[in-house]
């Protein structure tokens, strides 16, 4: 290739340069000059190549704005129509991740044009876009920066010059779940017999061919009357005492927390949110924006729910590990199970909560419990495996619109939480989600 090949980059507003969780709702904008880590990647590809623009996308508004932001970023890349599309990388960022993802999905399969990204391997975009783009694995933080854009680079110049990509391990990317053919010196019935012998002697083996794991759970049969109903709340929004009391982590979460909310008819200013992934101003302003207990009270005094469930349930899921969800889900489940609650709404924010939340509902549902999430990255929600759904309005505030006048408000929310309690009282077979 005699002229250099051409690069589009795609990063948020952190990256982009433009702001924090203050500037997440920016939308989608295009620069043609590298900016953030489309300045080393730049570097890295030392001539072959050069990155012509960047793209830079608020998490907030893409994820709540999928089809527009997704229509402005392919436009754009049309326009300038570059050899390779770029993405992230991620790391363990939800939000983040699922727009990579999404981005690398409608590129490859709309415009033909082949997409490298990174994430960490607990990503939840990382579904959505492994067996379509290359993705690279690289550690759960931004500190990995350094080493992960030299290995997107060199599959970048990899796959822009056709030459064919090792195995995944050798190269730094996540298998994708495709059967390659190699040549090796032994046959298969030798080698089997070979890790057949090293597994007796209880050394390490690797296998050939690993398989993929399937984690669905069986939807719990609905609840048959809500009059006679006991129904309970958790959230992986963060929505604690004030004080935080059981010092539950603002991220990376090792613990939950359960309170007494027997008497009351909200959390309202009793309670806050510790979550480092949102801007925290509205739940801190109504707490019961992302845990609404005030407006299950509300239905447990119109007699439309038998009673709202004594204690309250919560931990923070932003960057909380899967390992500790399914910890926390089938602690928080079991607990449930034996108090004899008859359903469970569980309510989730930004992009690894909403996984940490939608881990935590299959947990639960195990017990034979229904279960509705309330969540707005619903795909992230539906590719976990929860089987009631609720999309719910923002990120910041997913059961309430503060930009409405209080009364509008209400009512929002009012309908809102009654879709979801319908929800536990319909039958279904598989993913569903109730708008």
């Amino acid at each position: 290739m005699t002229e250099k090949f051409k690069v589009l980059y795609y990063v948020n507003q952190f990256f982009g340069q433009v702001g924090g969780e203050d500037k997440a709702g920016m939308e989608p904008i295009y620069k043609a000059e590298t900016i953030g880590p489309a300045m080393g990647f730049n570097g890295l590809l030392k001539g072959e190549g050069e990155v012509i623009g960047t793209l830079i996308c608020g998490d907030n508004y893409f994820n709540e704005n999928k089809e527009e932001a997704l229509n402005y970023i392919l436009n754009a890349i049309k326009e300038n129509n570059p050899d390779i599309v770029v993405t992230g990388p991620a790391f363990n960022a939800g939000r983040y991740g699922m727009a990579c993802a999404e981005i690398a999905k409608a590129v490859i399969e709309q415009l033909n044009i082949p997409v490298v990204t990174g994430m960490y391997i607990e990503n939840p975009g990382l579904d959505v876009c492994k067996d379509k783009a290359i993705v690279a694995e690289v550690s759960d933080s931004a500190a990995g920066m350094r080493k992960a854009l030299p290995v997107m680079a060199k599959l970048v110049k990899k796959i822009v010059k056709g030459e064919e990509l090792g195995l995944p391990a050798e190269e730094g990317y996540i298998p994708q779940g495709k059967r390659l053919t190699v040549i090796v010196e032994k046959r298969g019935s030798q080698r089997a017999v070979e890790m057949l012998i090293d597994r007796l002697n209880d050394k390490e083996i690797e296998t050939e061919l690993p398989m993929p794991v399937f984690d669905q759970v069986d939807p719990a049969p609905a609840i048959k009357d809500l009059s006679k109903a006991t129904i309970a709340l958790v959230t992986s929004g963060g929505i604690v005492p004030v004080g935080n009391p059981d010092r539950i982590q603002s991220a990376s979460a090792q613990k939950w927390g359960k309170y007494d909310v027997n008497g009351k008819d909200g959390l309202f200013e009793d309670y806050c949110t510790i979550h480092g992934g949102y801007d925290p101003v509205y739940a801190n302003a109504l707490p019961d924006r992302v845990a609404p207990l005030d407006m299950l009270k509300k239905y447990e005094k119109e007699g439309y729910i038998g009673k709202v469930f004594e204690y309250f349930y919560t931990t923070t899921g932003t960057g909380t590990s899967v390992g500790n969800a399914v910890k926390f889900g089938t602690e928080i489940g079991k607990e449930l199970k034996e108090a004899g609650v008859d359903g469970v709404i569980l309510t989730s924010t930004w992009g690894t909560c909403t996984r940490c939340g939608a881990t935590m509902v299959k947990e639960i549902e195990r017990y034979g419990i229904p279960i509705v999430h309330m969540a707005t990255i619903t795909t992230i929600s539906q590719s976990v495996g929860a089987n009631r759904i609720v999309p719910t309005i923002a990120i910041p505030h997913p059961v309430g619109n503060p930009d409405l006048p209080a009364e509008e408000e209400l009512d929002l929310r009012h309908k809102m939480v009654k879709r979801a309690l319908d929800a536990l009282s319909t039958e279904v077979t598989e993913s569903t989600q109730f708008e």
